[in-house]
Parts: structure tokens; sequence; C-alpha cells
């Protein structure tokens, strides 16, 4: 028997969508006027279908079944938690790495007055969560002890945390979890899915912290060494469906979670296009979503010649795309250019 996926596609946003939910000829996303859609993709593993929202009712009983109940997760509102509000999108998680090695911005803010005022930067830019890092995750990087890693962002987690700064700490290890909640963390982001520390579940379960389940292939050693998938849509979308059921089987039964497909984390440029591109699949789970799509190999990929070490022209179109496609939260390097473009682009099609 085949297995069914749905995908919400063909977005509206803005006036016109306000305009056709009024009249009843697109569904609004999680109950936000702004944003709606008009046709669903339905997916198995050998074949995928558009129809309009208005051909849902032709379809036979149990796929007509399957799909209402992805609809009814599509268009449900969002709980607010952990500083982000889900009645306006996108959310931007500001990036603060305090290691010497990370990918685009090493070095730059790992000490205490640098990392704090940029921290403070972002969150004036508009950031409604810092997402602060000790270890590098880039590909190829080798894991550091856990002593140096919190030697890393102690003291800037504290000044922040003094500073009623809302901080996401950005870690696979459960002792320095524990660590940053008891300082009064609002999220954890983990990359490895929460698979790197086998004590990680039982934390989040003890402290019902918030968190985010990051897909990730391999480590990050070896993750961009030949990634391959039988269908990377529907691979991480199933790895998703299944961490959640042992999520719930292990105690944890709160919603306050967040999905990231891990772009760059174990895929190559077809991989991470096609997760973009159909990055609205994931709505259908029912769970905010999260992407990193700044300053990623893949605007270097599709630039080639106009790449630049920022990639803000790619951060920045990406973002509109994925604002456009329902995605609830950005975890974003340059807030300010980000939200700059996101405003640009809001105006212009609402005029």
């Amino acid at each position: 028997m085949s297995r069914y996926y749905t995908r919400a596609c063909n977005f509206y946003y803005g006036n016109q969508s306000k305009k056709l939910v009024k009249k009843n000829k697109s569904i609004p996303f999680n109950q936000m006027k702004e944003i709606s859609f008009d046709q669903i993709e339905i997916l198995t593993r050998k074949s995928k279908k558009k129809i309009f929202i208005n051909q849902i009712k032709d379809l036979p009983k149990s796929i007509k079944t399957k799909i209402n109940f992805d609809l009814k997760k599509i268009k449900s509102r969002k709980k607010n938690f952990s500083n982000f509000n889900f009645k306006k999108i996108p959310n931007i998680l500001g990036v603060l790495n305090l290691t010497p090695d990370s990918f685009s911005d090493g070095g730059k803010f790992n000490t205490e007055i640098k990392g704090v005022h940029r921290a403070i930067d972002l969150i004036n830019f508009g950031a409604n969560l810092i997402d602060v890092g000790g270890e590098s995750t880039r590909p190829g990087s080798k894991p550091i002890k856990e002593n140096l890693e919190w030697q890393r962002i102690s003291k800037i987690l504290k000044s922040l945390l003094k500073k009623k700064i809302p901080i996401s700490l950005d870690t696979r290890k459960s002792n320095i979890m524990k660590k940053g909640i008891n300082l009064g963390v609002k999220l954890i982001n983990d990359v490895s899915g929460l698979d790197y520390d086998t004590e990680t579940i039982d934390v989040l379960k003890r402290y019902k912290v918030p968190f985010v389940i990051q897909h990730s292939q391999g480590t990050p050693e070896n993750m961009q060494k030949k990634p391959i998938y039988k269908n990377e849509l529907l691979d991480i979308y199933d790895f998703f469906e299944n961490k959640l059921k042992l999520l719930r089987s292990k105690g944890i039964n709160h919603n306050n979670i967040i999905l990231d497909p891990g772009i760059g984390f174990g895929k190559n440029l077809k991989h991470n296009m096609s997760l973009i591109y159909n990055i609205s699949i994931f709505h259908s789970l029912g769970f905010p979503i999260l992407v990193g799509n700044s300053r990623k190999r893949f605007i270097k990929d599709l630039s080639g010649k106009n790449d630049s070490k920022s990639r803000n022209g790619g951060t920045i179109a990406s973002s509109i795309y994925l604002m456009m496609q329902g995605v609830q939260i950005l975890r974003i390097h340059d807030v300010n250019e980000t939200i700059q473009g996101l405003k640009i682009f809001k105006n212009i099609i609402n005029n």
C-alpha cells in the first residue's frame, strides 16, 4: 500500500492572499490570512500530482482522509514559545558563533566584549532570539571537549542572560544543555538531531525546554563525503516523523518543538535545492519549521563568479522564497540586511 505525503503549494502573500481567502479561493496558512495556498501536491515514493483544493473532495476516501488530516495541521495556528511570534513570519534566529573556526565568521566575535555587543546589535536589528554556539559543526570539523566548549560560551551566556537577551543554545552535548538551561536559555538547538549524546533526550524531558530537531546525515567530519538518499525529501520527512514518535514514547509530550531539515548537513546541491523548493511539505508534520539558509554553500554553487564572502544576496533571495512558503524561522547571520530585504519585499507586494 502506498504511503501518501501532502505538500501545500502555490502560495499567495499579502493583500492578494487576503482577497483570495475572503472569496474562499485559498486556504489560510496557520490561520494567517496574509499567507495562503490554493493547491496541494500529493506525493508517494513513486509519483506526485498537484491538484487544486476544490478537487480534494473528488479523491478516493482513503487518500482524502489522509490529505484532510495533513491539512488540519497545515491550517492550525502555532502557539508562541521561546520569544518566537508565529502570528508574524518569518521569525529571525540571529547567529552568534563563539568559535575560532566556524565556516563564515570564526573568530570575529569570540571575546566577551565583542560577543555581547554583537548579540545586542542583532536584537536591535530585529532578531527574536540569539543562537549561541561554542563548537563549529562546519563540514570537516572535529568535535571539541566539553570543558572547552563551555569555556568559550559561559561568560558571554551569563552576560547576555543578565541583560535579558533571549538565548538559544547551539550544542550537541547534554551537560552543556543542562548548564545553559539552568542559566535561563530559552531554546536548545542540536544539529545532530538529538543523536550525538545518549543523555540528550532525558535532559530535554526533565527540563521541558523547547528544542530544535535538525536533520543531519553523518557527522560534521564526514557528512559532505558523497551523501546519498533514496529520496531526500521523503527520507527527511520520515526521519522527523520517526523522531517525533520516539520522543512521544520517551515521555516528551509538549509541542514546543521546531524542525530543521539541515541545509548543508550531509546534502549536496541537488539535495539542498530540492529541500528548499519543496520546504512546505514539512508543514504537514504540524510543527514550526526552521531553515538555516544564511551564507550556505548552495549560494556559492549557484552564483558562481558572483559569490561573495557575506553571500547577502543569496541569503536574502532564499529568505524571501522561504517566507513565501510559510517557513516560520530563519537562522541568519546578517540580520539587519535580511530584515531590510524582507521589509522591502513585503511593502512592494502589498502596494
